[in-house]
């Protein structure tokens, strides 16, 4: 069994965006990316922090919008168009949940495509299933950065998505299909999850409930990846994967944390630099 480490190829990443932020430089183009956090989600707090941090590290420049949970639709609309009218912001990020009373689908389709390096907006998402060049989730981007990393090969392989959130699961589900593996995608209303489950080369869950897969829902040699972040009554991090069991039948499989996680913001550096390029 193979840990797929996280935590160490987000380092190796970041070390490659710095060289890059650095080329760019030398060619007067600073890589900005502006976040717009609207409330004060104790969680949502938390990434913005990691996420200005890894820029400063990365040599991007970083700045964050802060919004009481007040804040109208109207004036979130008008920040968005000021940030997507400057030259020197390069990637516009909105730090999800939204409150309730904004309509987040209008707040996600105001941002430019251009600078969507969440890969959110419907226009990169139409070019991800269309397997063309596009923004895609940093999350399931940085799971296909691990399969290249460990050079696992999905072309033929069985895959299964566990949650068809347009975050995560959905799509998870375009980028294997871009590179042909078969691939089933389960949700709240699938009947037998496991009998999905136990017949897939690739087991990738992301729904946020502790021990949600178990030993016997996965096939011996699978890979299996694990996106849940799932905290325990005493205050333990957990993914959705019974990782002491399951991890004894995989051949590869992720760690919580250290394994999905720090891949997201590595791939939100990434995103960062690839937009910089295309906008200069």
């Amino acid at each position: 069994m193979t840990i797929l480490d996280g935590k160490k190829l987000s380092q190796k990443i970041k070390e490659e965006v710095k060289k890059e932020a650095s080329a760019l430089k030398e060619k007067g183009i600073t890589p900005g990316l502006a976040v717009i956090l609207v409330g004060n989600d104790p969680a949502s707090q938390v990434y913005v922090g990691m996420k200005a941090k890894a820029c400063k590290e990365s040599g991007i420049y970083s700045v964050v919008h802060e919004f009481p949970e007040t804040i109208s639709q109207k004036e979130l609309l008008e920040t968005i168009e000021m940030i997507n009218k400057n030259p020197n912001i390069h990637g516009l990020l909105i730090q999800l949940p939204l409150p309730k009373h904004i309509d987040t689908t209008k707040v996600l389709e105001a941002v430019d495509p251009a600078k969507d390096v969440d890969g959110f907006h419907p226009y990169n998402v139409g070019r991800l299933v269309a397997g063309l060049d596009s923004f895609a989730p940093c999350t399931p981007l940085g799971v296909m950065e691990m399969f290249k990393e460990y050079n696992i090969d999905v072309k033929g392989l069985d895959a299964c998505v566990v949650g068809a959130s347009n975050i995560v699961g959905k799509p998870m589900q375009a980028l294997l299909l871009n590179e042909f593996a078969t691939v089933d995608i389960c949700h709240i209303h699938t009947k037998d999850l496991a009998a999905h489950t136990k017949r897939a080369d690739i087991v990738i869950v992301g729904v946020g409930k502790i021990n949600l897969i178990t030993a016997d829902m996965v096939k011996d040699g699978a890979i299996v990846v694990d996106i849940g972040i799932n905290k325990t009554e005493d205050g333990k991090l957990v993914g959705d994967v019974d990782f002491e069991n399951v991890s004894k039948k995989a051949s590869y499989i992720t760690p919580v944390p250290g394994g999905v996680g720090p891949m997201t913001i590595a791939m939100l550096l990434k995103n960062t630099i690839k937009a910089a390029k295309l906008l200069s």
